[in-house]
């Protein structure tokens, strides 16, 4: 049979394919025409597609194998591939042919994929192999189905000790409605589990580990660490509660002698001593036995599993073929009741006190116990004399009616004696219990929710069949099938079992623990067919191969997480044997579990191990219900049979079961696993698993950004939101680190901190760069402790990507509310006066979103996290209200260990016209109320004459920046010229020889229009400097004063050559050489020069400058020793001509300052007296 393919655009069959070719790729298929010596096209050829180093086609004939390797970069293979397909690459695609395999490759990997887990089937195989490591293993495709893969091995775990030793104990005492609550509650829960179980199990493949790796890869490494460490303490204590039950069985009812403390003529309290002696001596024994086996090889706990498998089977079976066999023909076991009493039957053998014999009444064994002598006259026990000794039969069949009687509880006091119901008894209540080892006795207190405890370690064991997911031939399908049918199964045998015992078994057999009153039998196996021993020896070997299983499994379960690096602690107990073994995880696991058998008491041991199940059950359920709500987009299992509703109703069975086997077990339990989730997210290693707690975090986030929208927070609510500008060096280190120092010490309010820097650049070219910005950011973060997020922004050039931070950092309502950024250092002197501008120009953009601005002066003398200041102040110079930041700052500093010792003073400024003693009394008030504990000040400022030094200070200013606005002057010339203005300045000043340096100004006329527009900054970018570095002015802004002032001394007299507002005048300062000024091209006619020292300042300027001076003197004079002076930021001049002026300002307000911060608020109120 032949197929041809044809060609959209010619009917002509290109190629004809049989049915006996091979044909591994598309490539190989020839499309174009083949004919007339045109050659002919390959797919490849046509789409330029450049196959994979990894992928062969393997041609007719073709013997070599697959590559195995499911990646694209292969080594060596990969150059020979590149040449036998040179030419023939995804032209489209070839760009991502290193990152992203083609479609064909990835199937293909994805088609061999196997997942063998390190468990003990590898390590058997390990072990046969060490000896040919030259041999090369076939990889295993995993062959197990359902049945042999989960159903059984589910089976075994379920069915325990708790069925064999203490089944009939809790109907007994519970009765058969409450025993079947407890088991019908038990079941319920692990149905539940198992629902969710599967689903997890069933979205995606599962590797080794089982529960562990569901919870850690669903809920995070945090909990999946907790929740772990303690199911495996869970799965080691189950080892512990095996070998209690198998060393019970043994010294009870196989070998009863073989006991190292003898229990014969003990009573009470030594006899209970004694037997839990032989359970830790005998228990060390065994455990070390079983621990050795492992040691050695898990290939004999392996290949024993089989043998243990159907102990357990066959012992189930018994029971119920004995069941079956008391509605026919019920067996003999007798009961001796004293009264209503039951008696340990031992040391007789008539349940009668005397015999009629053909010589007469004799007394039997009984009477010799009660009596001290054997003669009929002898003393014998009141209680004795009393009553009448009945027989009754212990296991009356089915058909007997006894259920009747069971169906309701007997809770019993420890010591309590275990007696019949509805039967008479004749006793004195006032006397005391007398030959107390003669009855049989109860051992412990009984409640109900000690049962719950009890019984719940019997229904563990469900995950048997998810941690073997790797060796099952189709997991996903097998899991849930699997482990349903076994939970379904093991419930019904449970559930029948109650009510069969009930039916059966007398009631004061059932409340035997020990069988004391049935010859020391095991109870249940009273009831089994063909005989007792078939119980005992069967159920004595299926807890031995639960407690090899156990102590095979814990290990594996323990190196797993170790290996997983989520706790530092364990990562030693990762390590084993060449082979793989957990040798470190088996001791640990030993010494456990040696902890466990100490207790010695399986009652007492149940509900520990009942804790940590219970534990890791809830968390599983909690894991679906989440991954469900969330509707996470990964989250498509193959089992569509659960609910979230489902998941949350096993999730509180859980805690309620938690809670009712032993609520300080719970809390223990609870305690504990919190410590390892606290431990986990302080010192483990960071896990991005995809886990449910990322899209829970994600959603609440969502739902809080959401309802941050619906409007600003209350002035109560307002914390500082801190958008922290740095700047980088060439090596991408963060200039400022103290910024984060001081951020980290603002962060008692515990808002959002943004760390953003600036590059300059394109996107595209500087990705690079941007990665290694918010590394060191990231890096100088987690140095500084401060918690929050970093940000790199790339512009054309650093103004620009200085407002984007500002602009679109943050998210909805989660964005900066005030902006960190430091003093530009050294703005005067160096040669790019771009980095003042922008610092200018982000105080206007502040002011414009209503953002708080924090500028730190002399960063680098601010403390780091480590100082600590014992003494000192710290001073709030409070000018002008600005919405309550200068009071809340120092309080959110002084949270912080650093500033904790330093006092708070507040100063502020009264005019003529205020009243400073009631502007103290209102401000102390107020602070009072707004619960602030500070010093008040008030500090009086009187009107004054301008000193001349602040006139001339005033006017150097002026000249400098008239000056050299508009020229470009070469670096040595400009700083000629700054000394040159500096010397002229200092003798103006004095007025002794204006005419000591000699100048020469020229006006020049350029265009009307030209000076009608203010010229962006870019353009003026060359031609305007900071010159003069002893000019240090600043003064708060007045916004009321007028740019130009109108009094007739303001302007400036140009002479004949003045000009007109609409001309611009061009200033420049050249030193007299020869005795001839210096013209520039195009100079004015001379009747325009005139000497600068006759200018006049600007009015406005002065008086700025004038209280920027006294401001100066006046904090110097009262803050000079504080630790940190806080104070009002003015706001830059509207108009940008006087930028220059705005920064002289500012540095005369903080000259002489050691550590300033100035603040200025974002235009509302963020403070408040009200609760």
């Amino acid at each position: 049979m032949a197929r041809k393919l044809q060609t959209s655009r010619d009917d002509t069959p290109v190629t004809s394919i049989r049915a006996s070719d091979h044909i591994n790729h598309p490539c190989q298929l020839n499309w174009g025409k083949a004919k007339r010596g045109i050659p002919s096209y390959s797919l490849c050829d046509l789409y330029n597609i450049k196959l994979p180093a990894n992928l062969n086609l393997l041609h007719v004939g073709d013997s070599n194998p697959k590559e195995s390797s499911p990646f694209i970069n292969s080594s060596d293979v990969a150059a020979e591939k590149s040449q036998q397909y040179d030419g023939k690459n995804m032209a489209l695609f070839e760009e991502e042919m290193d990152t992203s395999p083609m479609v064909s490759s990835l199937l293909s990997s994805l088609a061999n994929y196997s997942n063998l887990p390190q468990g003990s089937k590898e390590h058997e195989e390990a072990e046969n192999n060490e000896a040919e490591p030259s041999r090369k293993k076939p990889v295993k495709v995993p062959q197990l189905g359902t049945l042999m893969g989960v159903y059984l091995p589910c089976i075994q775990n379920i069915f325990g000790v708790i069925l064999f030793l203490r089944m009939t104990w809790l109907v007994g005492i519970g009765g058969v409605i409450g025993t079947f609550i407890i088991v019908f509650m038990c079941c319920t829960t692990t149905m539940l589990t198992a629902i969710s179980m599967s689903a997890i199990a069933t979205n995606g493949v599962v590797p080794a580990g089982g529960s562990y790796y569901m919870i850690s890869r669903s809920l995070g490494p945090e909990f999946g660490g907790a929740v772990g460490i303690c199911f495996y303490l869970g799965t080691t204590y189950a080892g512990a509660m095996y070998i209690l039950g198998a060393i019970e069985l043994l010294l009870i009812y196989i070998v009863p002698k073989a006991a190292i403390f003898p229990l014969e003529g003990l009573e009470g309290a030594e006899a209970e001593a004694a037997l839990l002696n032989n359970m830790r001596v005998y228990g060390t024994i065994l455990l070390t036995s079983m621990a050795t086996v492992v040691f050695v090889g898990v290939k004999y706990v392996n290949k024993l599993a089989l043998v243990f498998l159907a102990c357990v089977i066959l012992s189930i079976l018994a029971v119920y073929a004995g069941v079956i066999k008391t509605g026919i023909d019920p067996p003999v076991f007798p009961v001796c009741l004293l009264g209503n009493r039951t008696l340990v039957w031992k040391n007789f053998d008539e349940c009668a006190k005397t015999i009629e014999t053909a010589n007469g009444t004799v007394t039997t064994q009984l009477w010799r116990l009660f009596c001290d002598s054997p003669f009929l006259n002898a003393t014998c026990d009141k209680y004795f004399n009393a009553n009448n000794v009945t027989q009754v039969q212990g296991i009356p069949g089915i058909t007997s009616g006894i259920l009747a009687e069971n169906l309701f509880g007997n809770y019993y006091e420890k010591g309590d004696l275990i007696a019949r119901r509805n039967m008479e008894s004749v006793e004195d209540q006032d006397e005391p219990l007398t030959n107390a080892n003669r009855y049989v006795l109860a051992d412990i207190t009984s409640f109900f929710t000690l049962l719950v405890g009890i019984y719940f370690p019997s229904v563990t064991g469900i995950m048997a069949g998810s941690n073997r997911s790797g060796d099952l031939r189709d997991a996903q399908k097998s899991i849930p099938i699997g482990t349903i049918a076994a939970i379904t199964t093991t419930s019904t045998v449970y559930m029948s079992s109650v009510i069969l015992f009930g039916a059966c078994i007398e009631g004061v057999v059932l409340r035997d623990k020990f069988g004391e009153g049935v010859h020391g039998n095991l109870v249940i196996g009273t009831l089994a067919w063909p005989s007792p021993w078939v119980i005992v020896i069967g159920s004595f070997f299926s807890t031995c191969g639960a407690g090899l299983q156990s102590l095979t499994g814990a290990p594996r379960l323990m190196q797993a997480i170790a290996k997983d690096g989520i706790v530092p602690a364990l990562r030693i107990f990762g390590h084993g044997k060449a082979n793989g073994e957990p040798t470190w995880s088996l001791l640990l696991t030993a010494c456990i579990c040696e902890s466990g058998i100490l207790i010695a008491s399986l009652d007492s041991v149940a509900p520990i191990l009942s804790m940590f199940f219970l534990m890791c059950y809830m968390f599983v359920n909690l894991a679906c219900a989440l991954q469900t709500l969330l509707r996470t987009p990964n989250w498509r299992p193959r089992f569509k049979f659960y609910h979230w509703t489902l998941s949350f109703l096993g999730m509180s069975l859980c805690l309620t079961l938690m809670f009712l086997c032993s609520w300080y077990y719970a809390i223990v339990a609870m305690v504990i696993a919190g410590s390892i989730y606290k431990y986990i997210e302080f010192a483990g290693a960071e896990k991005e698993w995809g886990d449910g707690i990322r899209g829970l975090s994600l959603s609440a986030a969502r739902y809080a950004l959401m309802r941050l929208e619906e409007g600003p927070p209350h002035t109560k609510n307002w914390r500082p939101q801190l958008l922290v500008l740095v700047s980088t060096d060439a090596e991408q280190n963060v200039e400022q680190p103290r910024l984060l120092s001081l951020t980290n010490q603002l962060k008692a309010g515990k808002g959002l901190t943004i760390v953003g820097t600036a590059l300059q650049g394109t996107y595209l070219e500087n990705y690079e760069q941007v990665q290694g910005a918010e590394q060191a950011l990231r890096k100088l973060m987690e140095t500084e402790k401060v918690k929050g997020f970093c940000q790199a922004t790339v512009s054309s050039n650093i103004r620009d990507a200085t407002s984007h931070l500002v602009q679109a950092s943050g998210l909805g309502g989660l964005k900066h509310n005030a902006v960190l950024v430091s003093w530009p250092r050294n703005w005067k002197q160096g040669d790019d006066h771009q980095t003042w501008r922008n610092f200018i120009e982000l105080v206007r953009e502040t002011t414009a979103a209503n953002l708080a601005l924090l500028v730190p002066k002399n960063i680098a003398a601010f403390p780091s996290n480590g100082e600590r200041f014992t003494e000192g102040h710290i001073d709030v110079w409070w000018i002008v209200h600005d919405g309550g930041m200068l009071m809340l700052l120092p309080f959110l500093l002084r949270q912080h260990k650093v500033w904790r010792k330093c006092k708070m003073r507040i100063f502020t400024v009264a005019q003529m016209d205020d009243n400073s003693i009631q502007m103290k009394k209102d401000l102390t008030t107020f602070l009072y109320h707004l619960r602030i504990d500070a010093m008040v000040e008030v500090v009086e400022m009187h009107e004054s004459d301008i000193s001349a030094y602040t006139y001339e200070k005033t006017l150097v200013m002026e000249q400098r920046s008239q000056m050299l606005k508009q020229i470009n002057l070469t670096k040595t010339e400009r700083e000629r010229e700054i000394q040159s203005i500096t010397d002229s300045s200092r003798g103006s000043i004095r007025r002794k020889n204006p005419a000591a340096v000699t100048t020469q100004l020229s006006v020049t006329e350029d265009l009307p229009a030209a000076s009608k527009e203010e010229k962006p900054e870019e353009e003026s970018k060359s031609a305007s400097s900071p010159i003069s570095p002893t000019a240090q002015v600043q003064l708060i802004h007045d916004n009321t004063t007028p740019a130009s002032p109108t009094t007739p001394a303001t302007p400036l007299t140009l002479g004949e050559g003045a000009q007109s507002p609409g001309e611009q005048v061009q200033m420049t300062w050249t030193e007299k050489l020869d005795g001839e000024p210096a013209k520039p091209p195009g100079a004015a006619t001379p009747g325009g020069i005139k000497d600068i020292f006759n200018m006049k300042p600007n009015q406005s300027n002065v008086r700025r400058m004038h209280t920027a001076l006294r401001l100066n003197e006046v904090i110097i004079k009262k803050s000079s020793e504080a630790k940190l002076v806080l104070l009002n930021m003015p706001g830059p001049p509207k108009n940008r001509t006087g930028d220059e002026n705005y920064m002289e300002f500012l540095e005369v307000l903080t000259e002489g300052l050691n550590r300033v911060l100035l603040v200025r608020g974002g235009g509302r109120e963020v403070i408040t007296i009200y609760s």
